[in-house]
């Protein structure tokens, strides 16, 4: 194992501030070649990045004239940062991309789609699945929790940072054994899972249990990727660190739940002639790949060690700098901004498959509109981590507002107008809602991901990512909770038996109960609207008041803003 402590007293570059420093006056350098000034205290190096005026007094010595120099750097070092972020009006500069970096990203996307793979199956699959079955909302409630871990890895993210084995690499000391546990979990559960989807209201608690264990260490491995993703690639392709975590973790959570969903749905498969694809086949075959990749990692794959300049902090100073990073007020801004970000459209990302089902809507319909999305998607995610790119990764991200809050309005009217049978009308407009919806999604996921892939300090690479990836996932995880328990809680529905007095139910009438007793569900007051309506009115205000002026605000900010001492 190795612990090591941050060492560079004279000069930290990530806080752009120096310990050793005097004024300077006089001597005047300027260029209209655009020139900038780099040094050291042993040298000083005129390189071309940006205009420079320098004034050093004629009679000082050349150690004054350093350290004039030197300070002057450390001054100009967020306007530095703020010329590579935007090269010119129309995005980045085009460059060679070498063979090193293409295979970087290559490894990154496979590595992000190792991640997604679970999320989807954790986050949309299941619980897709888990609706088929009519569970109470409760009982929902309590599964959503598997996805919690993803949120709140940043608990645990500075051990993940800090120790490592020095003889298998910094970033792989935690990817390769995460990714054995990983595809161990999945090889479990491919043996366990049928036993406990046949019966699943009696086995909630086993199947949160192993989700969020698989969770869990899926959101360590990513820790880990993420602070490789900072020096895997070279410093003129770090923007595409965030283009191959869009690609490869949207590729596998639409693996898991479109592409899986549709294969899994039997009357696609009758209609097409191909076997049908279980939940057990699927994990099993992911298991396989898990394993592939890990075995490549470790025996074909050697770690860079990374650089001098980029010195290895202890467990207890990279818990420090998280919280002085807490403590910086732009960050405060920040996590209101995500924390409350995706109310607006919490009930419809929840709820509304839930109730599309319960209008009527087959697994098999689902099927064709997830084929037809799944490749658009792929395209979008490239689309959108490119439009993201750029001098102000946040403005696609608060566009993309408007149609989210939009196509959630117009999901809740699809539950409310949904006819039966389905028109091949209906049928379209739903592949096109489909398609739109996913597509908002994926530009704002861009957008957040080049946002902190541009702000993130090397110094902490995993987590200072891991810091604000925790902001903005935790913001799309709580609410969901609390939007279950409302749409219950607003609920009035009973069963109604000829003949005889209906059974008031207050939150869920269980559909199989009913049927039972040779009755019928009626529902006397959905929650989900009143729920969905209160969740838009309060995403529209927020947007409005505090999303976009603060988002104006926090990507105006220099690089050096996002600093701190460590």
């Amino acid at each position: 194992m190795s612990l090591r402590s941050k060492a560079n007293p004279k000069a930290n570059a990530a806080t752009g501030t120096s310990e050793d420093s005097t004024p300077g006056a006089a001597l005047r350098v300027t260029s209209s070649d655009n020139l900038g000034v780099s040094s050291s205290l042993n040298s000083t190096h005129i390189i071309r990045t940006a205009k420079t005026q320098i004034n050093v007094p004629e009679d000082a010595s050349d150690n004054s004239v350093e350290l004039s120099l030197l300070q002057e750097e450390e001054r100009r070092k967020s306007g530095l940062d703020e010329i590579k972020e935007s090269p010119n009006e129309h995005g980045h500069e085009k460059r060679k991309i070498s063979a090193k970096d293409k295979r970087g990203m290559v490894l990154l996307c496979v590595l992000y789609l190792m991640q997604g793979i679970p999320l989807g199956l954790a986050m949309e699959s299941v619980p897709f699945l888990l609706n088929k079955h009519r569970l109470p909302l409760s009982q929902l409630a309590t599964f959503t929790l598997s996805s919690y871990p993803y949120s709140l890895k940043l608990l645990w993210s500075p051990i993940v940072d800090s120790v490592y084995f020095v003889s298998i690499g910094r970033r792989k000391s935690w990817i390769i054994p995460m990714q054995l546990i990983v595809g161990t979990l999945m090889l479990y559960l491919s043996l366990n899972v049928q036993r406990l989807m046949d019966d699943p209201s009696n086995h909630v608690a086993e199947l949160t249990t192993i989700f969020t264990s698989l969770v869990f260490f899926s959101a360590t491995q990513d820790i880990a990727v993420d602070g490789w993703a900072l020096t895997l690639l070279s410093k003129d392709c770090l923007s595409y660190a965030s283009t191959c975590q869009t690609i490869g973790i949207t590729t596998g959570s639409l693996a898991s739940f479109t592409v899986f969903l549709a294969f899994n749905s039997p009357e696609f498969a009758d209609k097409w002639g191909i076997p049908q694809l279980t939940l057990s086949a699927y994990l099993k075959f992911w298991s396989t790949i898990c394993y592939a990749v890990t075995f490549w990692l470790i025996f074909f794959k050697k770690e860079d060690k990374e650089p001098n300049t980029e010195a290895d902090m202890s467990i207890k100073s990279v818990y420090a700098t998280i919280w002085s990073i807490c403590k910086l007020k732009n960050i405060q801004l920040l996590v209101i901004m995500y924390f409350f970000a995706k109310v607006g459209f919490a009930a419809n990302d929840a709820v509304t498959s839930r109730k599309l089902v319960e209008k009527g809507y087959k697994q098999e319909e689902l099927a064709i509109v997830s084929l037809i999305d799944f490749p658009i998607q792929i395209i979008g995610a490239w689309l959108a981590a490119n439009v993201s790119q750029g001098q102000k990764p946040l403005r696609p991200w608060v566009i993309a507002f408007w149609p989210r809050l939009g196509l959630a309005f117009i999901a809740t009217l699809i539950v409310y107008y949904f006819p039966e049978p389905i028109t091949h009308g209906f049928f379209t407009f739903l592949v096109v809602h489909t398609v739109i919806s996913n597509f908002a999604a994926t530009v704002q996921f861009g957008g957040v991901s080049s946002f902190h892939t541009l702000i993130s300090d090397p110094l902490i690479g995993g987590t200072y990512m891991t810091l604000l990836n925790t902001f903005s996932n935790l913001g799309g995880t709580w609410p969901k909770w609390f939007v279950l328990r409302g749409v219950d809680l607003f609920n009035e529905a009973t069963c109604h038996v000829p003949g005889e007095l209906s059974v008031k139910v207050t939150t869920f009438c269980a559909p199989e109960q009913c049927h039972g007793m040779g009755g019928e569900c009626v529902i006397l007051r959905d929650g989900y609207y009143i729920v969905s309506g209160l969740c838009m009115a309060f995403g529209v205000a927020f947007l409005i008041g505090y999303i976009i002026p603060t988002a104006r605000k926090l990507q105006a900010l220099p690089i050096s803003e996002w600093r701190v001492k460590a």
